[in-house]
């Protein structure tokens, strides 16, 4: 009440705000306009704007644009490799103030224990993470990951503040069958009037009705204009995503106008440190919308206030009064150059470095967590695919996409043994369970991931994350898999016997101990490591390979039970019958 009280008291001029901000072109995302006057800031919150306010300090903005922070609607913070914290510190210099995060990731590794970190370590920074619980531990049951999560196990997170909803529902068939405990997932939700969301991916027609029917309102997996739309007449809220391996931003913005623009919001999903440094991230969307042709005032709209009211965070997203003092100081609003940054009132960060930031606050990561990878002892006999014939079903690699192409095409054998080839760009690839010393390996052959030599490995596999290894040779994916069982988790480049590089990822073997600069220094090597094995530029190679684990994106996968068909839902032999 005494916050309130003062706050009304500051609006009409009785007593002098924390803050007032003078000479500032405003940013109105309600009206879609540029306003001019004096912004007011008491215990946090915009207590007025455009009037005249008393002040205990004063901020000239000589003239710049002071817009709403951007809020990243969906994204796995495990994909850029740092813990929340040093997350934070990196979305703070791009004007990100605020993430709806799902800690899937490390769930299908740590299971309760790695969501509570992630919740722990997400407290008591100035910066906004919010969470949507997992609603697939594991994704599928086509493959072995670290933990199952019921029901059950959810429901007390809830009780937590950070806590939003339900986190994207990829098992369709589940919901469609009805299946009794994503069913007490979904209802314990709309119990608590919290929200859902979806992923939709290549659903259409009456699947989407049945994800609505079940309260499932968004969806961030469009890949083309016209399945936007689809979501849109549905009454979802569209996603537009830009990460690292996904990168579908230049075709679904073309869905978007001045009448249905209030429904569609900016994500990354998964987007490498790297890539954040240097592009940004979701300021990096903000201005590949405005070169697309969208208003600059509307990006900003799709990137602050569309995504709060989206998720129902009141007070956010705005420069208005009772508004949380979220804001960022630019000098142009197409290129979008960040002079500052404003969290709660306070200044986080200045001319592209971080100012009043709390660096006591990093928490250990329990020692369960630093003990995920339980590697069986390997030989190169357990590397070999022997096939029927000389055709075998290939998971072809489509460049900056997570589909992937099920292609039948001939390849070379010895013995009846695949054998790589550079040439044909046909490579090994092998899944690894690392949870439980089951044993098992998934075997397959890829094409598209242009390596020339060596191999690469990682335990960053979406969703269920065991270890990955792909290559032109049995020996050095053998020594790939053996640097990442030393490592406890990670990425790492071979060649000729020899560690190129690596980068430690100890936290459930997804993310590092270290700081932002430290971990991008390590990929800076990783890249440099690659260029000398690979001989393409346009796709990060990592990223893709995290994916091919992943049985419900079309459409074939390798998990570690072995080849996957997405459309059939069953596995299937390397061997193939016909080219048809």
């Amino acid at each position: 009440m005494d916050r309130i009280q003062r706050r009304i008291a500051v609006a009409g001029g009785r007593e002098p705000a924390d803050l007032v901000i003078k000479n500032a072109r405003i940013v109105n995302v309600f009206s879609g306009e540029i306003i001019s006057g004096d912004v007011a800031i008491a215990d946090g919150i915009f207590a007025g704007v455009g009037g005249e306010y008393q002040a205990k300090n004063i901020l000239d903005a000589q003239n710049k644009y002071l817009s709403p922070s951007f809020i990243d609607g969906h994204v796995h913070i495990e994909s850029s490799m740092v813990t929340p914290i040093e997350f934070a510190k990196i979305q703070l210099l791009h004007g990100v103030t605020s993430v709806i995060c799902d800690p899937h990731e490390i769930a299908n590794v740590s299971g309760k224990a790695g969501i509570q970190f992630m919740l722990d370590a997400a407290m008591n920074i100035p910066f906004d993470c919010h969470f949507m619980l997992p609603s697939c531990v594991p994704a599928t049951p086509f493959e072995h990951s670290g933990a199952e999560l019921s029901a059950e196990d959810l429901l007390p997170f809830y009780d937590h503040p950070k806590v939003l909803g339900l986190a994207e529902v990829m098992n369709y068939p589940g919901v469609f069958n009805t299946d009794e405990g994503l069913m007490k997932k979904i209802t314990d939700a709309h119990h608590l009037h919290r929200k859902i969301d979806g992923h939709a991916a290549g659903l259409t027609g009456n699947q989407l009705d049945v994800y609505m029917a079940a309260g499932i309102t968004t969806d961030h997996e469009c890949t083309t204009a016209d399945e936007a739309l689809e979501r849109l007449r549905k009454g979802m809220y569209v996603m537009i995503r830009e990460g690292t391996a996904a990168k579908e931003l230049k075709e679904v913005i073309k869905a978007v106008n001045t009448r249905n623009s209030r429904r569609f919001l900016f994500v990354t999903d998964d987007r490498h440190l790297d890539d954040v440094i240097t592009e940004g991230g979701i300021d990096h969307l903000v201005r590949m919308a405005i070169e697309e042709g969208i208003d600059p005032v509307t990006a900003i709209q799709m990137a602050s206030l569309n995504s709060a009211e989206c998720f129902g965070l009141e007070g956010c997203g705005a420069i208005a009064a009772g508004y949380k003092a979220d804001f960022i100081l630019t000098d142009n609003l197409t290129e979008l150059p960040i002079s500052a940054v404003y969290k709660d009132g306070i200044c986080v960060a200045a001319q592209g470095e971080l100012v009043n930031f709390p660096d006591g606050n990093k928490l250990p990561a329990p020692q369960a967590l630093l003990d995920s990878v339980k590697l069986p002892a390997l030989t190169l006999d357990d590397l070999q695919i022997k096939l029927d014939g000389p055709l075998a079903n290939v998971i072809e690699i489509i460049p900056n996409s997570i589909i992937t192409k099920h292609l039948i095409t001939e390849v070379d054998t010895n013995s009846s043994l695949f054998v790589p080839s550079v040439k044909k760009d046909l490579l090994k690839l092998a899944v690894i369970e690392r949870h439980h010393q089951t044993g098992n390996i998934g075997l397959g052959i890829i094409k598209g991931l242009c390596l020339e030599k060596g191999a690469i490995a990682t335990t960053v596999s979406h969703d269920s994350h065991n270890v990955m290894v792909a290559g032109t040779s049995d020996e050095d994916m053998l020594l790939a898999s053996k640097v990442i069982s030393e490592m406890q988790g990670g990425l790492t480049v071979v060649c000729d016997g020899e560690v190129l590089a690596k980068l430690e990822l100890p936290i459930s073997g997804l993310l590092s101990q270290g700081t932002y600069e430290e971990v991008n220094e390590k990929l800076l090597k990783i890249n440099s490591a690659l260029k000398e094995i690979s001989g393409q530029q346009h796709f990060n190679p990592f990223l893709t390979l995290s994916f091919l684990a992943l049985p419900v994106i079309p459409e074939i996968k390798l998990t570690d039970k072995g080849l996957f068909d997405v459309r059939s839902f069953q596995h299937l032999s390397v061997s193939a019958r016909s080219a048809e």
